[in-house]
């Protein structure tokens, strides 16, 4: 008799609230950041998936982590700026955050998620992290958003304040696409104009033959890093 696996109960709410040191005042609020769509076809009464507080708490993470940013790097580009808000937002990162506080024992998931694995893949993890703040977001104005997204990256912005930009362009796109997608971004020249000693390269940036940023420069090289930037910038934004 072959022995079927036992589903975890998803741990209470009240606890994930002692964990983030924030109560809720709206306690559904809360509890509808941790409903997977998988869950909608197996709950007893109606509920709604945590995918429109997703979309909610992407957009405030972006203007909390941009405010964050341009106050504490007044010297630094718009575009070494956006290198290090796209390190911050990224998939992976948002993913490590939920897994610090343990998130997926939390989440609410139909039968077959949960047999699949679905408490520990890092999509569901960092969609519900910006569940979670999104339903801050509604429960608590900005500024109770703004004190969750600032606790829940808190290591990470203290690395990049420790070691700033440690990684170039190419090289974060590359770890974001390995991690990803299992692939090597490719880089292809597209345009070359100008005379020999001052030629103006185009090249975009691909990754599974998708074309994902464009970057001029005066070498292949200042071009290639322009165009993974741009590429950061478009995932950033896409996340």
């Amino acid at each position: 008799m072959v022995r079927q696996p036992t589903l975890t109960k998803p741990r209470s709410i009240r606890q994930l609230e002692k964990t983030l040191g924030v109560e809720f005042r709206n306690k559904e609020l809360l509890q509808q950041a941790l409903y997977h769509r998988s869950y909608l076809n197996e709950a007893d009464h109606e509920v709604e998936s945590n995918e429109r507080l997703e979309f909610l708490g992407d957009a405030v993470l972006g203007h909390v982590i941009s405010d964050k940013l341009y106050r504490d790097y007044p010297t630094l580009s718009e575009g070494q700026l956006s290198q290090i808000r796209a390190l911050l937002v990224r998939w992976d990162a948002l993913a490590a955050a939920a897994v610090r506080i343990n998130l997926g024992s939390y989440l609410v998931l139909g039968r077959g998620e949960e047999m699949s694995g679905g408490r520990d893949r890092p999509s569901n993890l960092a969609g519900a992290l910006e569940a979670l703040i999104g339903s801050a977001f509604l429960d608590g104005g900005v500024t109770r958003a703004r004190k969750l997204v600032l606790q829940l990256l808190k290591p990470d912005l203290e690395e990049i304040a420790k070691k700033g930009i440690t990684a170039d362009s190419k090289s974060e796109l590359q770890h974001i696409a390995q991690t990803r997608w299992h692939e090597i971004p490719a880089y292809r020249v597209i345009s070359s104009e100008g005379p020999d000693h001052a030629k103006l390269f185009t090249v975009e940036v691909l990754v599974e033959n998708e074309m994902l940023g464009q970057g001029q420069g005066r070498t292949k090289k200042q071009a290639e890093l322009n165009a993974a930037r741009q590429a950061l910038e478009t995932l950033a934004a896409t996340d």
